[in-house]
């Protein structure tokens, strides 16, 4: 049998990167296929409350601990009328939906969906229309959600039954606007001279909202990085975050590859950190942009499905993702990404939540189930808040079709100062071989292992389902610490989060 190939860590509690914002471990729903309709909203359903959102889902929700949400999209927000979802329900109008071709009920709006947002103990980040919309609308909003009252917008608000403002903080200036697919696709120029003047009129209704303009939809798209540098220009003194966005998909079977993809996240953070310090530089500003990806994830298993939808139907089954064992590894290492960045990514939303390429999946009038994604987002958003540190790490590596130089270990490592705990993650990208791991905590004196958690399975492509989990984390890892000395063995393809805590 071949030997395991090694790795070493040094973790010292000096070598801080930065404390970890919780809302990187934010998420998303989008009024798009079945994420509200028939996801979070059921009023059929046997577990529903009085309002028609299923219990079930917040239970599910729950265990994530999900700290913000961004919402109502998305592409759908690009030509999205925020008046059509408030008031009476039963006059609202019925739309069509132009981004992905449904019907629009608007059962479901802002005052709702913030309503469910606080029962599961989430924030909202809402995002405005700059697609057929502008200024106007984006500054109604805010006067609508968030002022106390002596206005039209706020009045009406108080006359749809909300007495008290939402004080929703986060606010997306906008949605992929450098996209020809975005309903109201605009230039640099124009998405930038935009926001800044909506950014203007949003913080003089409220001077304490936190903006996030737009970034590129990817780090394929040609515009990448002139965009931002374009749109900064505009946007920088009045924005306070610029969002990223980047899905990955293992069309040609390549799983070697495939696992590596996060370091073509670790080069898309770096660009935009690059420009945006151009820009700070340019403009001599003391200002720091920090980032949020607000969108990310696997997305690709059902593009085919999506291409047979008829249009114009309401909440059909659209971006229905069903996630395999080796998509879980490659959103571990995502995560694992943020928390290497944690200086200057502050927000994520892993997109979306439930049904739409998500972590928690329904049957209608159903069960709601647990991807295998939804494990690895569940570890890092439990035990990964604190202070990251920068592990000093030394792994063997391979190549692959795209990349050079991966290391086999991919890892993190989060310090709870206030706990006494230290979280080790950790997935071992080799297929074939497990990975002999030595993490130096020496600087942690009195500390013991906790638990080393794992996620693993024979088959690559197995996946979970109503009727069962195939994928599922058990606690039998075989991590010991001896002398300020951690030892273990992560199997083959594997995720691994190793625990430790201060001896009482």
């Amino acid at each position: 049998m071949a030997a395991a190939v090694k790795a070493k860590m040094i973790v010292d509690k000096s070598f801080r990167i930065a404390e970890v914002d919780k809302r990187i471990y934010g998420s998303f729903v989008e009024h798009l296929g079945r994420a509200v309709y028939g996801g979070i909203y059921e009023p059929t359903h046997s577990t529903s409350d009085e309002s028609g959102f299923r219990n079930d889902v917040k239970e599910l929700v729950k265990q994530l601990d999900v700290p913000i949400i961004r919402y109502p999209g998305g592409n759908f927000v690009s030509g999205y009328n925020w008046e059509d979802g408030v008031g009476p329900v039963a006059s609202r109008p019925r739309q069509l939906e132009l981004a992905w071709r449904t019907v629009e009920p608007n059962e479901v709006g802002t005052n709702e969906f913030f309503k469910w947002a606080k029962d599961i103990g989430s924030e909202v980040m809402m995002a405005v229309n700059l697609g057929t919309r502008g200024i106007d609308a984006a500054r109604n909003l805010v006067e609508y959600c968030n002022h106390p009252g002596g206005s039209y917008w706020s009045d009406l608000r108080r006359s749809h039954g909300v007495e008290q403002p939402h004080k929703i903080k986060t606010w997306c200036l906008g949605n992929e606007m450098d996209g020809p697919w975005q309903i109201g696709h605009k230039t640099a120029e124009e998405y930038g001279r935009l926001a800044v003047e909506s950014a203007k009129a949003m913080k003089l209704i409220d001077p304490d909202i936190e903006l996030v303009t737009c970034g590129s939809s990817s780090s394929t798209m040609p515009t990448f990085p002139e965009w931002e540098a374009t749109t900064l220009d505009h946007t920088y003194e009045v924005a306070d975050y610029i969002s990223l966005h980047q899905y990955y998909g293992n069309h040609d079977n390549d799983t070697a590859n495939y696992l590596a993809r996060s370091m073509d996240m670790d080069h898309f953070i770096h660009t935009v950190i690059s420009t945006c310090d151009y820009i700070k530089a340019k403009k001599r500003s003391k200002k720091k942009m920090m980032l949020s990806f607000d969108e990310w994830n696997v997305w690709y298993h059902s593009n085919d499905a999506d291409s047979k939808i008829d249009p114009w139907s309401v909440a059909p089954p659209q971006l229905e993702d069903i996630y395999n064992f080796e998509d879980a590894l490659l959103v571990g290492s995502m995560l694992i990404t943020f928390l290497r960045h944690a200086d200057r990514v502050k927000m994520a939303c892993l997109a979306q939540l439930v049904n739409v390429i998500a972590p928690i999946m329904t049957e209608n009038n159903g069960k709601a189930w647990k991807q295998t994604i939804f494990y690895p987002y569940l570890h890092a958003s439990r035990y990964g808040r604190g202070v990251s540190l920068m592990p000093v790490v030394d792994s063997e590596k391979y190549d692959s079709k795209d990349f050079t130089d991966i290391p086999y270990l991919d890892s993190a490592v989060v310090y709870d100062e206030e706990g006494d705990a230290l979280t080790v993650f950790a997935v071992n990208r080799h297929l074939s071989e497990s990975l002999e791991l030595t993490v130096d905590v020496r600087s942690f004196e009195g500390y013991r292992i906790v638990e080393h958690t794992v996620l693993e399975h024979d088959d690559l492509k197995a996946t979970n389902s109503p009727a069962g989990e195939k994928v599922s984390p058990h606690n039998g890892g075989n991590a010991k610490l001896d002398d300020g000395i951690v030892k273990a063995h992560l199997g083959k393809a594997s995720w691994n989060v190793i625990r430790l805590a201060k001896s009482q």
